[in-house]
């Protein structure tokens, strides 16, 4: 392998979805990666082990799961693009130092090549049964963003998507890719490096002697430093103030947390990134992420043949929720159908943000497996009646 001096591995390539998420994160320009071996997500960082020491950059396999998500927030204030990589119970156990790297406003990136659960589960087997733990599992109010690539060129490019939202917004954005894509092998190009929009960590222009912390820039993000280059900082997960000093009161702790909620909330028109597909007429519309929008199609497809008026909506965003586009269509079809690999997740937010304006109808399934399409259809059939 030769890649250029930015690390990037140029050209067309035969990867599978774990191999081509590594690349991402290589031409994003994450130079650290720790993390825990763990089914079905290590083979990311056994390449990114093997990759890394030709463009300059470490990886530290840790203890367990909650080292490895302490060390990525300490790589992160070190100056690094950082990432970690996991699955099922390892996401579990990370869960406590994504909400510090929330409050923190930490920089970082986490893979999570989902399988079925719970506990120990189906190993090798695919799922998508973590995207309400995504969205809800550390504790307090916060926001956070969560993508989901259908392939191993979107796995490449979402990647770099992660890590272009974390460094904007300060906030850790989750990969939740799943076992199907992690495994998939298939042809990834990869563009050149000067060719890849790439986000740069936005650093402070003020003197140490001016510089606070966590005072928020315009879109309500505070500007960072590299620690260890001349700014006093102190950065901790307690309710704080702009200086990151402890401050205990109701008062504080209101303007922190409205703040860390609407750097995402109302930036969501930036963030967020969906696929459209025949729904200008549609009076059903199925809504699918990951692998589900690739079974889903045949489903479709046919569902059209059949003269059934279907749209298609690919979440590539999946947290936010794209509210505002949900509630303007509620208002104009009939129905609403989403496949998961889960018994119920994503689809509860669907129904809230529909609150009634149309049928909502879910396609569950327990893992192990995708979707048959057939299922699919017979419910877009019962969708229209």
């Amino acid at each position: 392998m030769k890649a250029d001096p930015k690390g990037v591995l140029t050209g067309e390539h035969y990867l599978d979805g774990d191999h081509a998420c590594t690349e991402g994160a290589l031409a994003a320009g994450c130079r650290f990666i720790a993390g825990y071996p763990i089914t079905p997500s290590t083979e990311v960082v056994e390449r990114f082990a093997a990759r890394i020491p030709l463009v300059g950059g470490i990886f530290i396999q840790m203890e367990d799961e909650l080292g490895a998500m302490a060390a990525i927030v300490g790589g992160a204030w070190g100056g690094k693009k950082v990432m970690t990589v996991t699955s099922g119970p390892g996401f579990s156990l990370m869960m406590e130092n994504i909400g510090l790297a929330v409050m923190m406003e930490t920089p970082c990136v986490v893979i999570n090549v989902q399988r079925g659960g719970p506990s120990t589960g189906l190993p090798t087997m695919t799922g998508q049964q973590d995207m309400m733990q995504a969205r809800w599992g550390s504790h307090g109010d916060y926001e956070i963003i969560a993508l989901s690539p259908a392939s191993p060129q979107e796995t490449f490019e979402y990647t770099i998507k992660c890590f272009n939202l974390a460094e904007k917004y300060r906030v850790p954005v989750l990969l939740m890719m799943d076992e199907c894509v992690g495994h998939m092998t298939e042809k990834v190009v990869i563009p050149k490096a000067d060719e890849i929009d790439v986000f740069y960590r936005k650093l402070t222009k003020l003197p140490p002697e001016k510089y606070l912390p966590y005072k928020p820039n315009e879109n309500l993000v505070p500007d960072m430093i590299v620690a260890g280059e001349g700014y006093r900082i102190h950065t901790t997960g307690l309710t704080h103030d702009e200086k990151g000093y402890p401050v205990m009161t109701a008062e504080v702790q209101d303007k922190l947390v409205r703040r860390l909620c609407d750097k995402i909330n109302k930036n969501a028109d930036d963030i967020i990134e969906l696929e459209e597909e025949n729904i200008e007429d549609a009076d059903i519309i199925v809504m699918a992420y990951g692998i589900t929008s690739r079974v889903t199609i045949p489903a479709i497809t046919k569902a059209r043949e059949k003269g059934l008026k279907v749209g298609f909506i690919k979440m590539i965003t999946v947290w936010p929720f794209p509210e505002k586009r949900v509630r303007q269509l509620a208002k104009k079809v009939k129905a609403f159908v989403m496949p998961e690999i889960n018994l119920g997740q994503v689809v509860l937010e669907l129904e809230r943000v529909v609150c009634g304006q149309a049928k909502v109808l879910h396609v569950p399934h327990a893992g192990g497996n995708v979707h048959d399409p057939e299922d699919i259809y017979k419910v877009i059939q019962e969708a229209a009646k």
